[in-house]
């Protein structure tokens, strides 16, 4: 530890406080004891002795790898050196092994710290380096803008300072604090499409397309969520114009009038909320065309089956007991109709 001060740790020092807006605000670092989150750590912690906010940690141990525990301990005690307080170790049931159940037995166990703690923020690290795979993870998926934006800087309680740091940043700062992290050894393994991507795809991009991708791939990602979130928005106000039930009733009802005059984008959207909001999952890119051919007019009236036994059927107007105008109705799940587009 010591010597000159390396920009990117006062890069992630000024992230840190630009990522919270409150005075002397009070944050959690999540910290698995690899690099990214315990660079973090310590640019959090050097801001808590500088008076500038208060700051805790929590490491949550998954369970799923022998020795995960140890790696739990070591990380906390690195971060207790740090100065931060608390610092909460917590462990997760390790019945689910997909990434998704790990996610959200990690972000359980990070609303608890929060509550526990009384806490605002939680300090996620995830850097520039994941915010690329994201965005490559969704044009694998052939997703949409909301996918292409990748991961939130700040979305609710949880902030994420570094996505303008690489990874080779994070392991800059450890070396220059004196920090020992953790690699996952299952970052290896390029069965798992994320890791494919992080150790194939992406350099032999760089070597092909020049170096600078992954930050291109991050500038991409902010502009995309600003089309999303003002895509969003417009959607939001379109939905309110065609609809015509209670907002947050079922069957939902839409002016198929209405929805016709919308472009494409704002269709789509319009008809995948009306879809949530009837308690069903958001339909995928096929149902979703397919959702869009029925207000546009196909030839076959429905029903389209979704998920949540959820479909949608046309009908012409006066055929239903709920309204006589010209909507469209998207009932919940389990109803005998879960969806009908109607037609004047």
């Amino acid at each position: 530890m010591g010597g000159h001060l390396p920009p990117v740790l006062a890069q992630a020092r000024r992230a840190v406080l630009d990522a919270l807006a409150a005075d002397r605000p009070h944050v959690l670092v999540a910290c698995s004891g690899g690099a990214d989150s315990l660079a973090l750590a310590a640019a959090t912690a050097f801001l808590a002795r500088a008076g500038k906010l208060r700051a805790g940690a929590v490491v949550v141990d998954h369970g799923l790898q022998t020795g995960s525990a140890q790696v739990a301990a070591t990380a906390a005690s690195q971060l207790h050196g740090l100065g931060l307080d608390p610092v909460l170790v917590r462990g997760v049931d390790p019945s689910g092994t997909s990434e998704a159940a790990s996610r959200t037995a990690r972000y359980a166990a990070f609303e608890a710290a929060l509550a526990e703690t009384g806490a605002t923020a939680v300090l996620l690290g995830h850097t520039l380096d994941d915010q690329a795979e994201q965005v490559l993870l969704g044009l694998a998926r052939g997703s949409g803008t909301r996918t292409l934006a990748g991961m939130p800087a700040a979305r609710g309680p949880y902030r994420r300072p570094l996505l303008g740091l690489r990874r080779a940043d994070t392991e800059a700062i450890c070396a220059h604090e004196g920090l020992a992290y953790w690699t996952d050894p299952t970052n290896a393994d390029t069965s798992l499409l994320r890791n494919r991507i992080r150790r194939e795809v992406l350099p032999a991009l760089d070597d092909v397309l020049g170096p600078g991708l992954a930050e291109a791939l991050a500038r991409t990602a902010t502009l995309a969520r600003w089309d999303a979130d003002a895509l969003d928005a417009a959607a939001g106000t379109a939905l309110a114009r065609v609809l015509h039930s209670a907002p947050g009733t079922v069957p939902v009802l839409l002016d198929l009038a209405g929805l016709r005059g919308l472009g494409e984008a704002l269709l789509s959207r319009v008809l995948r909320t009306a879809v949530v909001h009837c308690g069903a999952p958001a339909p995928d890119f096929e149902r979703t065309e397919a959702l869009v051919r029925l207000v546009r007019g196909g030839r076959s009236a429905g029903p389209i089956q979704l998920e949540g036994h959820a479909h949608a059927i046309r009908h012409r107007a006066g055929t239903h007991p709920a309204t006589p105008r010209a909507v469209v109705a998207v009932d919940g799940p389990g109803s005998a109709v879960a969806a009908s587009l109607w037609q004047s």
